[in-house]
Formats: C-alpha cells, sequence, structure tokens
C-alpha cells in the first residue's frame, strides 16, 4: 500500500543527497514523498466518520510540514523515513482527537450521556485517543510489537511493507500484527 516511492534505492540516494546539502534533492524527495503522503492520509481517512473534522489534505499539510518543516533530521534510508512518517501521522490524529475531545468536556455547554443521547453513535474521536493509550501500553510491553501496530493501522503499509521497514521476515510481522490485535481488542473491549 505505500510505496514512498516505489524505488526504495532512489528514495534513500534522495535522503543522503538532501541531508548532505543538495537541495534539488530535497525538492525532489517532497515532491515524490507530498504525492505518497497525500495518497497514504486519503486511504487512513477512507476509514474514517464521513463527518470527520480533520480532512484528508489537511491530515497531508500537517504530515508533510512535521517532516520537512523542522529541524533535519538524520534520514538513514527510506524505512527511517516510513516508520517516521507513520508514528507522526499517528500524533496528529491522536493530537486532533484529543483537542476534539478537551472542547467536548468544556465550555458552558450542556452535557449529556450516550445513554441520554437515545442510540447517538460514539465519537470515533475518543476511540483514537484509546488506541493511543492502549499502544502506549503495548509499548511498555513489546515495543517492536507497537511499532507493526503503528506502520500497519497508522502507516497503511502492507505487511510485506512493514517487515521491510523493521527488517523481519513476513512471518515474524503476521505473529505480531496478530498477537497485537488480539492484545488490543481485549485492552480496548468494555468491562462489564
Amino acid at each position: 500500500m505505500c510505496n514512498i516511492p516505489e524505488d526504495s534505492d532512489q528514495v534513500t540516494a534522495l535522503l543522503m543527497d538532501w541531508r548532505n546539502g543538495n537541495k534539488e534533492a530535497g525538492d525532489r524527495l517532497m515532491a515524490k514523498a507530498y504525492l505518497e503522503l497525500k495518497r497514504i492520509s486519503a486511504a487512513y481517512m477512507r476509514c474514517e466518520r464521513p463527518d470527520h473534522t480533520l480532512q484528508g489534505t489537511a491530515l497531508v499539510h500537517e504530515l508533510y510540514l512535521r517532516l520537512f518543516g523542522g529541524a533535519a533530521v538524520d534520514w538513514k534510508n527510506r524505512a527511517h523515513f516510513v516508520a517516521v512518517a507513520s508514528q507522526q501521522l499517528r500524533r496528529i490524529l491522536v493530537d486532533h482527537a484529543r483537542g476534539i475531545r478537551a472542547e467536548k468536556r468544556g465550555g458552558d455547554r450542556i452535557k449529556i450521556s450516550l445513554t441520554q443521547a437515545n442510540g447517538w453513535a460514539a465519537d470515533q474521536d475518543e476511540d483514537i485517543v484509546d488506541v493511543d493509550e492502549a499502544l502506549r501500553e503495548l509499548e511498555e510491553l513489546d515495543p517492536r510489537v507497537a511499532k507493526v501496530v503503528e506502520l500497519r493501522f497508522f502507516g497503511g503499509l502492507t505487511e510485506a511493507e512493514a517487515a521491510e521497514v523493521l527488517e523481519l521476515s513476513v512471518t515474524t510481522l503476521k505473529r505480531d500484527w496478530e498477537f497485537a490485535r488480539t492484545w488490543l481488542k481485549s485492552r480496548l473491549m468494555p468491562r462489564k
């Protein structure tokens, strides 16, 4: 799903050239990365509810700014770039959800419970914060497994791509992914 861009060696070369001060390499890398980040954010946003307050274009712009707008990163290779992009995407989504959550709990608004709302659906902004909190717990238990979730869920990578980024076999990645899904499901299930 995520090919930033398809030629991994080319991306690594562009990253190295850019790191060494070649502005043209940086411009070419940013143009390629922007298109791929836009595709990733669009794919992620398709899974969200239609009335989500964060639009795909705003998401990719924020991600782009975080990756290229700040201090220079000592990019190692394409895998490092994809891992950092996935982590930043997670942070943007969680920060946005926390902001929405804070707005909902503040001010002079009338507050009602979900049962009082008579069937209204729970807000996915709450879910993303819960997922992030569970993922932080998983990171303490097994950092590699948490990274698998970050790359697959937030970064949109296929099993093969995530395995490449983490330098694992696909079989090991699948095992980690299955463990993570089971662990997160048990952690996020409402308790009676």
